[in-house]
């Protein structure tokens, strides 16, 4: 049966949104191809306020943040993690040869400056972390972050992965000021996974020439080339394109304040109803991601409880990584309404009872 995916990723996907990946197939080198690009690169400009490149790469967000270690490190890179996907950034990095140093902050708290005093120094090429940990449900403040590590290095680039909070909430990008911000599709923009999305800097790029080995899927300088004639690199999902370029419509139709506005009424109503009915939320107080809930599970049985909200057309995700026994996870993004998150809370109320 159908299910209404309230998980972490990928989400509900509008039956519209679907109907509008069935437009005729084109060729990725036509004019209307050429037409489609350029009118998805501007209008995520336009959302996301920022007139850095936009790079179009077929398949999931990591194959960006992949990329954006190997074209911005030759041999030094800061990573910072509070859980499973920093874990995976800093591991990114390890394996494609770089020397990474180990931030570790604790699972549930936030990164903050204090954690990288003195630690980003004249050798650290670039500093890497996840604004939004999907694994704990926190949500650092990345601008705070990027400052700090400028002040101590200005050569040193920002990488920021934002594959659950782009589109969900206000990353302010213009004072962020990043060198690679990497989203997919299959998250805040409520489609199919399946493509990869970068906001790539001038710095970036300048730094990606004087790096060796940096691939060819992933090569900055190849897909800089073709993007500036509004072309993919490598063959795109062109299907999954008319869905982003719809999704895109609607977002900005909507207003990316209003958006935002959205996406925190919901998280605001999961967090009041989990005080009430359990054992509250995972990360700590202002912190808290507006698009995934991270919740104590105490001595539930997840898997029953979850087993029973499939049996009434819902779905929610387990704990993750070293939390994954004693949390359980609401995904609350894109397309997801407060009235759906009404519907859902009231589901889990009638199981609880049960």
């Amino acid at each position: 049966m159908s299910r209404t995916l309230f998980t972490v990723g990928p989400v509900h996907v509008e039956t519209a949104t679907l109907q509008a990946m069935t437009k005729p197939m084109i060729t990725h080198r036509c004019k209307e191809y050429k037409e489609l690009h350029a009118g998805i690169v501007e209008k995520i400009q336009k959302a996301l306020n920022t007139d850095m490149d936009v790079f179009l790469v077929g398949g999931s967000a990591t194959v960006m943040l992949e990329a954006a270690i190997r074209n911005g490190v030759a041999n030094n890179s800061l990573g910072i993690t509070n859980g499973s996907f920093g874990n995976r950034s800093i591991e990114l990095g390890e394996l494609n040869g770089k020397n990474v140093t180990k931030v570790e902050v604790p699972w549930g708290k936030a990164i903050k400056p204090e954690h990288i005093a003195g630690k980003v120094t004249k050798d650290i090429e670039a500093v890497h972390w996840v604004s939004n940990e999907s694994s704990t449900g926190v949500f650092s403040d990345s601008t705070a972050i990027a400052k700090e590590a400028r002040a101590q290095n200005p050569d040193s680039l920002v990488m920021v992965d934002a594959v659950t909070s782009a589109f969900a909430m206000d990353l302010k990008i213009p004072d962020l000021d990043p060198d690679s911000l990497v989203f997919g599709t299959q998250k805040a923009l409520a489609l199919p996974p399946g493509l990869a999305i970068m906001l790539c800097s001038e710095r970036l790029l300048d730094k990606a020439k004087t790096v060796p080995n940096r691939g060819f899927y992933g090569d900055l300088l190849k897909i800089k080339k073709q993007a500036d004639v509004d072309y993919a690199l490598t063959t795109p999902p062109v299907s999954l394109m008319y869905a982003l370029d719809y999704q895109l419509d609607k977002a900005l139709a909507e207003g990316m304040q209003t958006r935002y506005r959205r996406h925190q009424e919901m998280a605001d109503m999961l967090r009041n109803w989990a005080n009430k009915k359990l054992n509250g939320v995972f990360p700590e107080e202002g912190y808290q991601s507006n698009s995934i809930g991270v919740l104590n599970k105490g001595d539930m049985d997840f898997d029953a409880f979850n087993s029973k909200l499939k049996a009434k057309g819902y779905e929610i995700s387990n704990g993750y990584g070293d939390v994954k026994e004693k949390t359980f996870r609401i995904g609350h993004m894109g397309d997801t309404t407060p009235e759906m998150m009404k519907q859902l809370l009231s589901v889990m109320d009638e199981i609880l009872e049960e």
